[in-house]
């Protein structure tokens, strides 16, 4: 059965493909939630094949793609209805489309987002993330169902990922959005687990802006949050965030402490595949916790930073940058130039590499022992 919606496309020359690309296009600037490409492919087959009926949603769209009328595309004319009813129900329409496989899809798309912003940086995720973003956002205002809460746990997995990319860019108050979003989403999803991060994850924040002390109260809320829920994983990357706090307040023996909870509590296999962002093996917790004793000025900060980083993983590059910044500080702390000078140059080629604008910052205010200047 050959459609008016196939007949149209074929005179204006267009792939189906080329269409689908349209189709997203025109929705993003719309700020229409519709379902992913993969999904639309399946769709269009079926609108231009007669065995269903393109959505009202669909139909505006295909509207405007084409310069056509619902007569030309062989759609039905609908008696006249309130255009912000007909908006919703449109939205409601698109919303129910979400199912376990959608929501994977998403799943798996941060997740890749995640590996690229080791591996790369924010400099090239960020927006695309926003986007993202925003769609998860548009289809969980107007997702009822048993979908909602795992797509609400999504929408926590890219609001942190984009707080800390945004955080990384120099940019506090844009990070702190992103994880107010994050906590809400965590508690549409009945999670303790998600709401934990999301809140200690936020108080990096504040040890940037120099409020340690809110920090440490934050990270000790967060630590509640999860108490008596948590895996072993989670529990000791809690402990070791909150060793970090407590280092940048000062309180070197509670930090310590922290730290020691944290190794105490890391399961021999710290792979958590319900918690994919939280990495606490091979080298990151000694990484963690040199970068602590690198606050307090310790002397071992020199040999835990100097340990992990010959044992850390190839692919996480922003914390190598971040490791190479520690040890430049740590050296500089014991009086050593010309190892803090070298350190701060290789932190400083990677830092501009991934356009870190956090860990430039730390290399600008870093002072080398001697003369007293700075990198």
């Amino acid at each position: 059965m050959v459609t008016s919606l196939q007949t149209v496309r074929r005179q204006l020359g267009y792939t189906g493909a080329q269409v689908i690309d349209l189709l997203t296009r025109r929705a993003t600037a719309l700020n229409l939630p519709i379902a992913n490409q993969a999904s639309l492919k399946t769709k269009l087959s079926r609108w231009e094949n007669g065995k269903e009926q393109p959505s009202e949603i669909y139909q505006r769209l295909f509207r405007e793609i084409y310069g056509r009328t619902n007569t030309e595309l062989g759609f039905p004319d609908e008696p006249e209805e309130d255009p912000e009813a007909a908006e919703l129900r449109a939205r409601l329409a698109v919303a129910r489309t979400v199912d376990r496989e959608t929501v994977e899809v998403f799943r798996h798309q941060v997740d890749h987002a995640r590996r690229l912003d080791r591996r790369f940086g924010a400099l090239t995720q960020l927006d695309q993330l926003r986007i993202q973003i925003d769609h998860v956002q548009q289809l969980l205002t107007y997702r009822a169902g048993p979908q909602r809460p795992t797509l609400a746990g999504v929408l926590v997995e890219a609001s942190t990922l984009a707080g800390w990319q945004a955080l990384d860019r120099a940019a506090p108050g844009q990070a702190w959005t992103h994880y107010e979003r994050a906590k809400t989403a965590a508690r549409e999803a009945d999670s303790p687990a998600l709401l934990a991060h999301a809140t200690a994850e936020q108080a990096f924040i504040l040890i940037d802006l120099n409020e340690p002390t809110a920090a440490v109260d934050q990270l000790a809320h967060a630590r509640s949050i999860a108490h008596g829920t948590a895996t072993p994983l989670l529990s000791a990357w809690l402990a070791a965030a909150h060793g970090e706090a407590l280092a940048a307040a000062g309180r070197a023996d509670d930090a310590r402490r922290a730290f020691d909870t944290a190794s105490a509590l890391l399961p021999a296999d710290p792979v958590d595949p319900a918690l994919p962002f939280l990495f606490l093996g091979d080298s990151h917790l000694d990484r963690w916790r040199g970068h602590a004793l690198a606050h307090l000025g310790a002397p071992k900060a020199i040999d835990h930073l100097t340990a992990a980083l010959a044992r850390l993983p190839a692919d996480f590059v922003r914390a190598r940058a971040g490791l190479l910044v520690d040890l430049a500080y740590a050296h500089a702390a014991a009086g050593d130039r010309d190892a803090a000078l070298t350190y701060a140059q290789q932190a400083r080629r990677l830092a501009t590499q991934i356009k870190s604008d956090r860990h430039q910052r730390r290399l600008n205010q870093l002072v080398l022992p001697g003369s007293g200047d700075t990198t």
